[in-house]
Formats: C-alpha cells, structure tokens, sequence
C-alpha cells in the first residue's frame, strides 16, 4: 500500500532520514516507533507529501508519489499537532474538511454524522472545539482525518496526553478501522499499544530502520532472555535465564533448607525489551 524506497533527507548538518527503505502492506496495522528525534515525524511527512525527501522515492500503491491532490486524497492523517480549529464546532470541523475534499450535499451530512458517532462525539457535536478536553480534540482529529473515507490512514501519537476513556475510544477505533480494511501506519510511544494493535511493527533509530517484524518475530530476536526476580529475607534477586520454570525451581529446592522464599515473578520480554536493548536506555529529549 506504501512503498519507501531509500529515503534520506537532512536539516543542515543533520541527518533526520537516512536511507529508509519499506514496505506497508495493505490492509495492515503497521507499527512506526522510535524514540524522540528517531525520524518518525520527517517520515511521516515524506510519506503524505507534506517534505520533499533529498533523494529517494514514495509511492502509494495504484496512485502514484504524493505529491499531487489526486493521489493525497488516498491518504487520511492524524498529525500529533491537533489539525483543527477551536472556533468552530466539532460538526463544522468535519464538514470544513469534508469540503477541502470536494464532499457536498446529503453526502457530507452522512459523514460527519458517522465520523461524529464513530469517536464519540456526536452528543457535542454543536460545542465549539475550543473548549473540548484533551481527549476529545484527538478524537475529532481522528474524524477529520477519516471524513473523505481514504484507504491509507497515518496517525502520529494519536493517544498522547488524553484521558484512560478516549483512549480506549481511540483503540477501539482502530481495532475496526482495521477490521474493515484500511491501511494504517501507527506511531506511538505507548509499547502496549504497539504491542496490542499492530500486525508488524518497525523501530527507527538515527534516521535508520533498525528492524521490521511481527512483534512476535522481534521478541524472539532481539528480547533477550526471561528475567527471575526472587524475594526473600527482604531482599530481591534477579537472574536471566533461557528456563525461566527450572530456575524457580531450582531457588525453591534450595530454599528449603535456608532462607525462605517469599515471593516469586517472571519477567518474560517484551516490545519494550526489544526497544530499549536495540535504542537504548539513554534520555532523549
């Protein structure tokens, strides 16, 4: 559905893309991390026409480059900078953008209707944007990227800062947006999430593709090994090992004739693993 084909693009002396290839199958969740500066926005802009890369090629599948209306109305986005306006309401949000795409009439009423009632909001739909909580800004955001009904959807960060129910919405939502067949590139820094909705998922770093996979596939490659962690006489021991089972078992047999054991946990990697052990552990800021 997208194609990458050695993307690079600098700021000056520094290098945000650098060498970028990939592919984003159709009808897939594809998953887009990275830590702060990794490439993730200038990528994201690069693939929906908004920054021209220094070299290298994009290309939405049976439409061409984006770099043209025709071929960006194949494209829905959800920028993390909210994309709409706090004057007007949320059904005048939805119909200003529905228009920008040529929808009129009986049409565009049905459409802001259903994008209203697919993230929650048709109960405010009359309010004035400007004075909706931070959740319900994204949600509409959400809307307005899906008003002209495009096949491929990007959202970048689309639960940043929102409340424990508009994310669950925001999920929820793109649980069956996938369902029904879009295509959807996800970036976020929420592992769980990740982890939870994504069919595959690829890592940034530098500027570079570290890794693509199911999460499944990067766990078994790049997770490194379960982690024990034992409590006894108020202390607590770690130990990694391949046998996460025979390692309990091992501290229990000996337990008995020392210090007992008061508490037992297995910590078996995850996306999380896989992200701090190939991105490291160092702040970015």
């Amino acid at each position: 559905m997208l194609r990458l084909t050695n993307l690079r693009k600098s700021y000056g002396n520094i290098v945000a893309v650098d060498g970028l290839s990939l592919e984003v199958r159709r009808g897939e969740v594809f998953g887009l991390l990275g830590p702060n500066g990794a490439g993730k926005s200038t990528t994201i802009g690069m693939s929906v026409g908004l920054i021209t890369p220094d070299s290298g090629t994009v290309e939405i599948e049976g439409a061409g480059a984006p770099t043209t209306d025709s071929v960006r109305k194949h494209i829905g986005i959800a920028p993390q900078a909210l994309a709409i306006y706090d004057d007007l309401s949320g059904k005048e949000n939805l119909s200003l953008f529905g228009r920008l795409y040529g929808l009129g009439g009986r049409e565009l009423k049905d459409r802001v209707h259903r994008g209203l009632d697919l993230v929650g909001l048709l109960p405010r739909s009359r309010d004035r944007a400007g004075g909706y909580s931070g959740g319900m800004k994204r949600r509409l955001n959400l809307a307005a990227a899906l008003i002209h009904e495009p096949p491929l959807l990007l959202l970048d960060e689309p639960t940043a800062g929102v409340d424990p129910q508009s994310r669950n919405n925001i999920l929820d939502t793109v649980r069956d947006l996938a369902k029904a067949g879009k295509t959807i590139i996800y970036t976020t820094h929420y592992m769980e999430e990740a982890q939870k909705l994504c069919d595959r998922v690829g890592i940034i770093d530098k500027g570079k593709l570290l890794c693509v996979g199911t999460v499944d596939e990067l766990v078994r490659a790049y997770g490194g090994k379960s982690a024990v962690r034992i409590e006894r006489g108020g202390k607590h021991e770690r130990v990694e090992t391949d046998a996460p089972v025979r390692e309990i078992s091992r501290v229990l047999a000996h337990a008995e004739a020392g210090e007992p054991v008061t508490g037992v946990h297995i910590d078996q990697p995850n996306l999380e693993s896989v992200f701090l052990g190939l991105t490291g552990r160092s702040l970015r800021d």
